[in-house]
């Protein structure tokens, strides 16, 4: 049987074409360089008056220390199919009035509160965003900041005006709609510029021991980059054990290589997480995927690693 592809391939060129104008648009827009440079200092010093419990609660605001992958994805769900379910509520007590009108009021509430706590969890992976990532963040930022102030507005509105409340179930219709357009942003950070994604999942990595080096490329106490098939790998020797780790940061691409080594312990030069060379994982944000872990073998001077455990 034969597949059409000619409408799939329209489709797609018209995704691309809606995502070309936005990072256009976005480009048009430097003032957000301000703004978004303003809220990262404003986040990292409430987070560093906090001290050590602003540390841990940050790791969890980034999903480090909870979901072991971004959190504030996770959490942006609950506002938006809360705020879904409202506006249906809403308008469905409008139209055939089987539905009560508290139905909308509290689908609007649970939203609100989905809201905060995702902005929390949004703003602290903003803090680690850097020059056209760091806009369009801020740009989505924005968006949902403005639609959750508008949906505070219509609660407001609910408890002080009597049912129908028309006008505050109008306002957070459209409000509804400014949260499409505000994920739309938010799904291209992730989708389309990688904000957040896993940087080492596209690699293979060797299944079995291939050849990196030799005894001698790897002195105690010094970290060495080497190509174990198409996969970066950051070697490490400490009282005459080599160790290994895959030498792309999960979190958004940093050269562990470059990065400072205390103990077990491999901080990025990025964004300063950290990992452990004894299995990998993550133990401080904002990365929140664990380090590809190799088993390293030494024979007849001959240094070898393969995957521990498979990337795929």
């Amino acid at each position: 049987m034969e597949i059409d592809r000619t409408r799939g391939s329209r489709m797609t060129e018209d995704r691309r074409t809606e995502a070309r104008t936005l990072e256009r648009w976005v480009r048009g827009w430097p003032w957000l360089d301000g703004l978004g440079n303003g809220t990262q200092k404003v986040v990292g010093a409430a987070y560093d008056a906090i001290g050590t419990p602003g540390w841990l609660l940050r790791n969890a605001m980034h999903g480090t220390s909870i979901t072991h992958h971004p959190l504030h994805p996770a959490l942006s769900d609950v506002p938006l199919g809360a705020w879904t379910v409202g506006v249906v509520a809403d308008w469905l007590f409008v139209i055939t009035g089987r539905v009560p009108a508290v139905a909308g009021d509290l689908a609007l509430v649970v939203g609100i509160l989905g809201a905060l706590l995702a902005a929390v969890a949004g703003l602290t992976d903003h803090h680690d965003t850097v020059g056209f990532e760091e806009r369009m963040a801020t740009l989505h930022g924005l968006a949902m900041v403005a639609v959750t102030a508008a949906m505070i507005v219509s609660l407001v509105w609910r408890v002080a005006a009597p049912a129908p409340h028309a006008g505050a179930i109008v306002l957070s219709t459209l409000a509804w709609l400014g949260v499409l357009a505000g994920a739309y942003v938010g799904g291209h950070l992730s989708f389309g510029m990688g904000t957040a994604v896993n940087h080492n999942a596209f690699y293979e990595g060797p299944a079995d021991f291939v050849q990196v080096g030799s005894a001698q490329d790897f002195p105690d106490g010094q970290m060495r980059r080497v190509l174990a098939g198409d996969l970066p790998v950051v070697i490490v020797r400490r009282a005459g054990s080599l160790r290994a780790i895959g030498a792309v940061c999960a979190h958004a691409g940093g050269p562990l290589d470059e990065g400072k080594l205390d103990g077990d312990v491999v901080t990025c030069p990025w964004h300063a997480s950290r990992f452990k060379f004894s299995d990998g994982r993550v133990v401080k944000g904002p990365a929140t995927f664990d380090q590809p872990l190799l088993s390293v073998r030494e024979r007849a001077g001959i240094v070898e690693v393969k995957l521990a455990y498979p990337l795929r």
